[in-house]
């Protein structure tokens, strides 16, 4: 296992090293003159940022100074998400270059044609001139020729347009990687948007018809969101006025010690029948006890491999699976067993993929996050492949799950293509 782990890692770090070497090759290399102030700095930022980079996913696993992680958290993240898009363009821009190069061969300026149309007539007269003097018995006894005229109405040089091709690239695909960044951050810094669904149950009495469940998942507190983000995912809540507050786990990435005051807006959470949560696998990286015990002084009820009687329902939880290496894993014979199954029941599991012990179990519903929604577009589609569900609502059997794509972000403060939300389930009841 060890020697799979170190193969693993030596794949990641070839693999990331060859990305920076052809970033590096295509927006420095191809387009900066050699020993010039512009090349050094390149090159240098090609080796800072990737350190960078490293440091932040580290520090945090390390135990690093708190502060340290924030100076490190925000270049070596976003870093990350400028190194995958500007990849993206440049190789779209190695389609464009050889189309660009051909374009550039072909043209012809203008103006070296109109310079050669104005100095016909002088030089014609110069000839004339010359003439008239060797027939006066001139003494000059040979007229060197005039050197060749150079060609300017042709095609560019081909050094100086490979030159102009590839810092066309360059620009063009640092601005689109850029802009791509920089909307992905506003997206996430702006807060979750709510979104609604209805989901019809069977088994919901008509007194439940309606009932509302704000579904929060995937926060990410840690060095880059902190308590101000903490504060716009409550509001966000709080707006929907909802009957049950569900947070389904990856609340934070960091101890309690250096995350306590930014969940402190937590307390502020309203809802009918109070809120509930559940863990995530982050909170097993950052002290999950901890974590669990500081949720319940928020005003949080944990729902650890457990169960309670709401109107017309059972809401239940399970722990995440990433407590099974700490004994702490999802039970469901725990959460679920021997309850009355004529009662609809919604359960809060982190992950999607445990959707397949909850139709055993008979759960009319399943709530989740974790998957973020791919966060960030190509990921997308990866999400969709690692996962049963990747956002939205789906049927298993007669079992519906719904996974919402997060009110935070992991690692890079970026989203494209995925945004946070915030989800407001309604249950619906089909019995007249």
């Amino acid at each position: 296992m060890v020697v799979l782990y170190v193969l693993i890692a030596l794949a990641v770090v070839g693999l990331l090293t060859g990305v920076h070497w052809y970033v590096w090759r295509r927006l420095v290399g191809d387009t900066t003159a050699r020993g010039g102030w512009a090349r050094r700095t390149g090159t240098m930022a090609a080796f800072v940022l990737p350190l960078m980079s490293v440091g932040a996913v580290i520090s945090g696993r390390a135990g690093a100074p708190f502060p340290l992680q924030r100076v490190l958290a925000w270049p070596g993240y976003l870093w990350l998400a400028l190194l995958l898009y500007l990849t993206l363009a440049l190789l779209v821009g190695e389609a464009v270059r050889p189309l660009l190069g051909a374009w550039l061969g072909r043209r012809k300026p203008a103006e070296p044609a109109d310079v050669r149309s104005t100095e016909r007539p002088a030089a014609a007269a110069d000839e004339a001139a010359a003439g008239r003097t060797a027939d006066a018995g001139s003494a000059v006894t040979a007229v060197a020729p005039a050197p060749a005229a150079v060609r300017t109405d042709g095609p560019a040089p081909a050094a100086s347009r490979r030159l102009f091709v590839a810092r066309a690239v360059a620009v063009g695909a640092t601005a689109v990687a850029a802009g791509t960044v920089g909307y992905g951050t506003y997206t996430v810094l702006r807060g979750p948007r709510v979104k609604r669904i209805t989901v019809p149950l069977a088994k919901l009495p008509r007194r439940a018809h309606g009932f509302r469940i704000a579904v929060v998942s995937d926060i990410h507190l840690g060095p880059i969101l902190g308590r101000a983000h903490t504060q716009r995912v409550v509001e966000a809540v709080n707006h929907t006025n909802p009957d049950l507050i569900a947070v389904v786990g990856d609340l934070v990435d960091g101890s309690v010690a250096d995350l306590g005051p930014a969940a402190e807006p937590l307390r502020a959470l309203r809802a009918r029948h109070g809120s509930y949560f559940v863990t995530g696998n982050h909170e097993y990286y950052s002290g999950a006890d901890a974590w669990l015990d500081h949720v319940r002084e928020l005003g949080l009820r944990p729902l650890e491999n457990e169960r309670t009687e709401l109107p017309g329902f059972d809401l239940a939880g399970v722990n995440d699976v990433a407590g099974e290496s700490e004994g702490q894993g999802p039970d469901f014979g725990k959460a679920l067993g021997g309850r009355d199954r004529s009662r609809a029941s919604v359960l809060l599991a982190h992950q999607p993929v445990v959707i397949h012990d909850a139709v055993k179990a008979g759960v009319d519903l399943q709530l989740s996050g974790h998957t973020h929604g791919g966060q960030v577009w190509p990921g997308t589609y990866v999400a969709e492949l690692a996962n049963p569900t990747a956002a939205g609502l789906e049927r298993y059997g007669d079992t519906q799950l719904y996974v919402t794509r997060g009110a935070g972000a992991w690692g890079p403060p970026v989203r494209v293509g995925a945004p946070p939300d915030v989800t407001v389930v309604e249950l619906a009841s089909t019995r007249t």
